[in-house]
């Protein structure tokens, strides 16, 4: 599996458009995308910076993943998302290699992509998401 790049930061934040206001004033940054993920238990807002994305995270339920991070660990970098073309062949990839997934099959995220996460004890930390673009059921 090689990423083709960084294709979102997963920001959490308990105010949403709060926080979209500071992206938009402080740096001049226009939100083209918000979308509530049911599944997920978020709302997002989303901002291009080059090929890359900010992705802010508000929970929609007091027990949800973000909120409990939130509660946790306070507001902040949530994940880092990765870029593959094939999330299937990549997660059977890292799989191989001894790391620990969220999501052992691709499920839906936020812009129409697949996504899957892969567990924070096996990568140092840090919350991984794999993306990509929706191969079938289009």
């Amino acid at each position: 599996m090689k990423p083709s790049h960084i294709e979102h930061i997963g920001l959490a934040v308990r105010d949403l458009e709060a926080s979209i206001r500071y992206w938009e004033e402080v740096f001049g940054l226009k939100c083209y995308r918000v979308e509530t993920v049911a599944d997920q238990k978020v709302r997002t807002a989303f901002f291009k910076i080059g090929d890359t994305k900010i992705e802010l995270l508000e929970s929609t339920d007091a027990d949800g993943p973000v909120a409990r991070f939130i509660e946790k660990k306070g507001e902040g970098v949530h994940h880092i998302a990765f870029a593959v073309d094939n999330l299937e062949a990549a997660l059977q990839s890292v799989q191989k290699k001894g790391i620990n997934l969220i999501d052992p099959q691709p499920r839906p995220g936020a812009e129409g992509l697949e996504i899957a996460f892969l567990h924070p004890k096996s990568t140092y930390g840090v919350l991984t998401e794999l993306c990509s673009k929706k191969t079938t059921g289009e």
